[in-house]
């Protein structure tokens, strides 16, 4: 490729709502902290498209042929996801210099597309939870069919360390490279909104699967002098049953409104299951960017890599343990840690982990 010519990327997404929200949203908005750094590529040059540019769902060959594939697999032994999006976009994304997959749902069909031969254009492929699916195979044929794939891959991306290294491993010596790229924060978009009164004492957010809200709300039970809010999706909400009468629960709302709410509350709360992938790491960093005091559990995924130090930048708990978690969040409310534990999370993500740092990260990467 001549270095006159500009990259041209093609933007690999899960279809969901809230995707498609933010890409409907001017440039600049906070909604488009979703799209994985598009704009931020865009400013440095590179073309970028992306597989929902269409406004209605794939056609009728794509989802007939792609769901019989997904099905297949599932009865083999192994994992399927978004063909029919994949498949429909073919033509824009055989155009392109490299595709960038942003999560496993849209990037298994892609590696597997390009293993026979479909896709032929290089693949990055973000990873999010792809150790917990692929120990899930069954069968050694199958176990092959997904390790030649992703060694096809030009390069796999994680968020998380521990992944990466396991990722790594299962791969062997043949593997493409695995890197570990920190994820980062819109410092302009996720300040400290000095002034503001907290309307609760605690807040927690978050949409992913590994999130422990039951840990919660059993703190919430033993603390009826505190208030908690609960801001996640309507799956985990109607998983939740009847909470305790000082907890408030909102579900779904926009990215704008969960940094209000962020920003209202005394300290932020983030229970997590122990797993390799999700440190409740998006989250996480807003607060920190916010000058939040956050207690998170210190899951594999944000142990290494984030500079998180316990005590100093923010509180870090073992998953699971709701006694410990509990009186770290005591702690911080009733002690004089808040405000310092804030103001050293703040500095942190300006120091290492910021929107900029992340996006420059991705974009080397994504350059041959």
């Amino acid at each position: 490729m001549e270095s006159s010519r500009p990259l041209t990327v093609f933007f690999a997404y899960r279809d969901s709502a809230e995707r498609r929200a933010a890409l409907a949203q001017p440039v600049g908005s906070a909604e488009r902290y979703r799209l994985f750094g598009l704009d931020e590529l865009v400013a440095r040059g590179a073309q970028v498209r992306h597989n929902l540019e269409r406004e209605r769902q794939p056609p009728f060959w794509a989802r007939a042929f792609g769901g019989g594939v997904s099905r297949a697999l599932y009865r083999l032994g192994g994992y399927g996801g978004d063909f029919a999006s994949a498949l429909a976009s073919l033509r824009t994304a055989n155009s392109a210099d490299v595709i960038l997959s942003t999560v496993d749902t849209i990037g298994i069909p892609l590696i597997l597309l390009k293993r026979f031969g479909l896709v032929r254009t290089p693949i990055v492929y973000s990873a999010i939870g792809l150790p917990e699916r692929l120990v899930q195979l069954r069968g050694r044929p199958m176990q092959r069919l997904y390790a030649r794939a992703l060694r096809g891959t030009r390069a796999i991306v994680s968020y998380a360390e521990s992944e990466a290294e396991w990722l790594r491993d299962w791969l062997g010596a043949d593997g493409p490279p695995v890197l570990f790229v920190p994820f980062g924060v819109d410092l302009a978009a996720f300040r400290p909104a000095d002034g503001r009164e907290p309307d609760v004492d605690v807040i927690s957010v978050g949409a992913d699967p590994r999130r422990d809200f039951p840990l919660l709300l059993t703190v919430a039970s033993h603390r009826p002098e505190l208030s908690f809010r609960i801001v996640a999706s309507a799956d985990h909400v109607r998983s939740l049953g009847r909470v305790p009468p000082n907890v408030a629960v909102e579900t779904d709302i926009p990215l704008a409104q969960v940094r209000d709410r962020l920003a209202q509350a005394r300290v932020v709360a983030l229970p997590v299951r122990g797993n390799s992938y999700s440190g409740a790491t998006t989250t996480l960093l807003q607060a920190m960017a916010m000058g939040k005091a956050v207690v998170v559990s210190r899951t594999d995924a944000i142990a290494r890599g984030y500079e998180l130090e316990d005590g100093y930048n923010c509180r870090l708990v073992e998953p699971g343990d709701a006694g410990a978690f509990e009186r770290a969040l005591l702690e911080t409310l009733t002690g004089a840690r808040a405000d310092s534990l804030g103001t050293r999370a703040r500095e942190t993500v300006e120091r290492s982990l910021s929107w900029e740092r992340y996006a420059a990260a991705l974009f080397e990467v994504l350059s041959p």
